[in-house]
Order: structure tokens, then sequence, then C-alpha cells
């Protein structure tokens, strides 16, 4: 494994996902806007990106939960539940939280909102839990 980190990660860049607030250790806000280009056939975005979003959001409160360590963090494990459509042009908000973690391991839950390209009000659209490893980086 490489040791030096690129940040931010393209994955990232591509998405264009930005973090907003990363004051709390073990805890990030991550904010998306759901492009038309990752819609699926059916016109709403695809489950693949929304994964990717709450991916990076836990990953990031995982490494802030380790405080002063320099770490990577691989994730052993990711479950998504899709509670709703997002349409393009949606502006989603990740937060997520290390619910339990310890020098090894990070669990980490994570909701991903939606405000509507319209106004509509904002809701839950995707619930995620996941587990990440730390390995030590120089």
């Amino acid at each position: 494994m490489a040791s030096r980190m690129q940040v931010p990660p393209n994955s990232d860049l591509t998405l264009r996902m930005r973090c907003v607030d990363k004051s709390v250790p073990g805890r990030c806000t991550w904010q998306m806007t759901a492009d038309e280009r990752f819609a699926n056939p059916a016109g709403i975005m695809q489950g693949g990106f929304l994964t990717a979003f709450a991916d990076s959001s836990m990953g990031a409160a995982a490494v802030t939960f380790v405080e002063g360590r320099k770490v990577f963090c691989a994730n052993a494990e990711l479950k998504i539940s899709f509670l709703a459509p997002v349409p393009p042009g949606a502006e989603l908000t990740c937060t997520a939280e290390v619910v339990s973690g310890g020098r090894r391991v990070a669990f980490v839950e994570a909701s991903v909102r939606a405000q509507g390209p319209d106004g509509e009000s904002e809701r839950l659209v995707g619930r995620a839990t996941s587990t990440y490893l730390y390995t030590e980086r120089d």
C-alpha cells in the first residue's frame, strides 16, 4: 500500500463532494449535487453514486475519529438503504458519525438527505452503515 495520500481523492473530485464540517472528531458533514450525469434510465440518481457519497463521508468520519494518528482506513463492509428517489439537481447532505471505535476499527453510520431542485422540503433518502479498518501510515 502506498504511504502517500491524495486529499481530496479523485473520486470525491469527480463527484464534486465537499466536506462542510469536520469540527467534531468522528463526525463529518458533506454536500454534493445530484448531477444529471448520475441518473439511471428511470431518471433518478443511480444508487452507486449515492453509496459513494455515503462511503466518502463515513470514511472521513472514521479518519477524524483517530485524533493525532496518521492512518489509512479501508472499508470492510457497507450496507445502504435507499429510502426515496433522488432527482437530478437535488442538493444532498450526508452526516456521518462513528458510533463505536477503537485502535483498529470504527463502526460508522450515515444519513443522506436531499433538498429537491424545485425547493421541495428536505427528506431522508438514504441510511448507511459501515465498518472501517485502520492501518498506520507514515
